[in-house]
């Protein structure tokens, strides 16, 4: 009854256009009422929630994606991979994904990385390319932002998850997902480009132009290598680690590029406070409807619920899978983390499902949410950017949505395939 109560409240709160962290928070209140519970545990859980050391890496790493982007080390970026895939037809579109996952590997984050790379190509791609096929191009490049670490969902789930998995383990099994990512997005363009007869637009490739360009850029290139190297070795936290990748992002901008003025930083500590606000309440309102749940019994009937429907744990998955591509389309994905992961994760253990492949079905599923309408950020943020229908932008995205999500369904049947180099790096 009371979960019953809580949650459309939450739906009553949330369609009025309240924010959804405070939607949370106000179905909370209106637990502890109905359950006559002292209102005092509402801030206890929320505090209890976000008094967490590893939280404070996702600052961090917010701050040090805003400075390479400010300190214009997404063009070194793009001028490495343009000299690598520029030459082949379609190459500007490739160019967008190799500098997509270049990027994804120093913040973390999507929109950042869609706003970063529309800055720097979208008006040489829409100049060659139709506009909405550039804009899902960049789009489905940025995704790999939350895929490849330090990814800021991870860090999230794995302070939800309470222990059952590891940040540096969530890290090491994005690798290769996002690596499938982004070679499956380069044969659709590939083949997109072909059929399309788009031209090829890049110098002829050369060797020496590409060392040229690596040397150049090898004080940007290392950061990834030093930064997740250290968090997944073990010589640093990844709270430390997103400490390193600020001090190296600041360094390489106000002494590597130049581009990065002091005059930069407050409104990029400012964007960072901001994103962790957010995020910390989400976390502290979304704490307490989980502890109400929980008094209420909710994981014990939704596992006597499934367990009903199915004992394997693969149509475990599948049924997950289905479920957080319906919630994707419709909440932001940050709110359904702190919403389903205290439930969902100790469930998918009754099932004997590897902690490690249950997060990351989890997480890729609602990754993909971030493309597919009716509230897909990068949707908005990329219409916005280029003023297209989200119409015309879904159709062109479609391939690309439907390739991320195939590699969730080979994670589902193929486990090792992700948990391989966790196990290999003894995480």
């Amino acid at each position: 009854m009371m979960s019953a109560i809580v949650g459309l409240a939450f739906v009553g709160f949330a369609v009025l256009g309240v924010p959804i962290a405070f939607a949370l928070g106000l179905a909370a209140l209106a637990g502890l009422l109905v359950a006559d519970l002292p209102l005092n545990m509402l801030a206890e859980k929320m505090f209890f929630s976000v008094d967490s050391f590893p939280l404070m890496a996702i600052p961090f790493f917010m701050l040090a994606g805003d400075l390479m982007v400010s300190g214009g080390i997404i063009r070194q970026l793009v001028a490495v991979a343009n000299s690598i895939v520029g030459h082949v037809r379609g190459g500007l579109a490739h160019t967008s994904v190799l500098a997509g996952a270049g990027l994804a590997c120093v913040s973390g984050t999507a929109v950042a990385d869609a706003a970063a790379l529309s800055s720097a190509l979208n008006r040489s791609m829409s100049k060659t390319y139709s506009t909405p096929f550039s804009s899902a191009v960049i789009a489905g490049a940025a995704n790999l932002g939350p895929i490849l670490p330090p990814s800021t969902p991870m860090i999230i789930y794995a302070t939800l998850a309470g222990g059952a998995v590891t940040i540096p383990a969530l890290f090491a099994a994005g690798v290769v997902p996002g690596l499938l990512i982004a070679i499956g997005m380069m044969l659709i363009i590939s083949v997109v480009a072909k059929r399309r007869g788009y031209p090829v637009t890049g110098e002829s490739f050369s060797l020496a132009r590409v060392g040229r360009e690596v040397s150049r850029s090898l004080i940007v290139l290392l950061m990834p290598v030093v930064v997740i190297g250290g968090i997944m070795g073990g010589a640093f936290t990844p709270t430390e680690g997103g400490a390193i990748a600020v001090l190296y992002a600041f360094l390489a901008g106000m002494f590597v590029t130049r581009e990065l003025k002091l005059s930069m930083l407050p409104r990029a500590l400012l964007r960072a406070v901001v994103t962790t606000a957010v995020v910390g309440a989400l976390i502290a309102f979304a704490s307490t409807v989980t502890f109400l749940f929980t008094v209420d019994m909710l994981p014990v009937k939704l596992n006597e619920l499934i367990s009903g429907l199915t004992s394997d744990k693969t149509m475990f998955l599948l049924m997950i899978m289905v479920v957080m591509m319906v919630v994707g389309m419709f909440i932001e994905p940050a709110s359904a983390y702190v919403m389903f992961v205290p439930i969902l994760a100790p469930l998918a253990v009754t099932f004997g499902v590897d902690p490690l492949q249950f997060a990351m079905v989890f997480i890729l599923t609602l990754i993909v949410g971030m493309l597919t309408p009716p509230v897909g950020t990068l949707l908005f943020v990329m219409c916005g950017i280029n003023r297209i229908s989200l119409w015309d932008l879904s159709k062109e995205l479609l391939p690309f949505i439907l390739l991320q999500q195939a590699i969730v369904i080979v994670i589902i049947f193929f486990p090792a395939l992700i948990l391989w180099l966790p196990r290999a790096l003894g995480l």
